[in-house]
């Protein structure tokens, strides 16, 4: 699967993140890459218990599979939150009486702590989505993917009230051994997906239902955008996708862990 490039608003996300990390440290893509880690991040501070749980070790394989079972889907939102688009998704999703998995930008977590609340207050999940959303992560030190990762933990857990993400996706399914293990070390499961909405292209509603009615066979994680730019094709066509999905007879869950 090609991965995300080009996007000009990460860019500017990327700016910008340069000076929360530095005030930090003051303080699939379907296929998991074999390999031995070759390092490890340590942390003296204290993190806060895992979402709904306390802190467990994980599999450090990249999650597709639906804890619902073979008629499972499981919807993933990622690069937010954004203060028009975000509320937009949620509603939807309420509507429809469904549950997702938000993969949220360290940055924009931290400039908006209402949304990433109102997430969990609406039993949504979230995901660490990395500082800067740089999908040539796999091609950096480990320094670099540790500071990434556990930055952006940070402000997503403090953004949350103390919910941490539980899982770990890679910028356009960057992933390493490394960050995958250091992911789980720090109960976060690598999460990649099987269809690729394409919302992110703006194609139009049409063409995002279509590309995920035609490629749900790939499987059940399924990856949506509510951030990075106008995302009103996404909130319309989760309107027609999440209806249908259900005349289908799935059922709606969240990745296994």
């Amino acid at each position: 699967m090609a991965r995300h490039g080009g996007r000009g608003w990460h860019g500017r996300v990327l700016a910008a993140a340069v000076g929360v990390t530095a005030v930090a440290a003051a303080t699939s893509v379907w296929t998991a890459q074999a390999g031995a880690i070759g390092g490890q991040h340590t942390s003296t501070s204290a993190r806060p218990a895992a979402q709904g749980s306390a802190q467990k070790a994980v599999p450090v394989s990249i999650a597709h599979a639906s804890d619902q079972g073979a008629r499972g889907v499981n919807i993933t939102i990622d690069d937010g939150p954004d203060p028009v688009w975000t509320p937009q998704v949620l509603q939807v999703l309420k509507d429809n009486g469904v549950k997702a998995t938000f993969c949220m930008i360290g940055p924009q977590a931290q400039a908006h702590p209402d949304l990433v609340k109102a997430v969990v207050a609406a039993g949504h999940r979230l995901c660490d989505h990395t500082v800067s959303h740089d999908t040539s992560m796999d091609h950096k030190s480990e320094a670099y993917q540790s500071q990434e990762i556990l930055d952006a933990e940070s402000m997503i857990t403090k953004a949350s009230g103390g919910v941490r993400p539980m899982y770990y996706r890679a910028p356009g399914g960057a992933f390493t051994p490394y960050s995958r293990h250091l992911a789980a070390q720090h109960g976060m499961r690598p999460l990649g997906w099987n269809v690729d909405s394409k919302d992110f292209e703006r194609p139009g509603t049409d063409s995002i239902v279509a590309t995920v009615k035609n490629e749900l066979s790939n499987g059940p994680t399924i990856l949506f955008h509510d951030a990075g730019g106008d995302r009103s094709e996404t909130v319309a066509a989760l309107r027609e996708v999440l209806p249908w999905l259900k005349q289908q007879g799935y059922s709606f869950g969240f990745p296994v862990r």
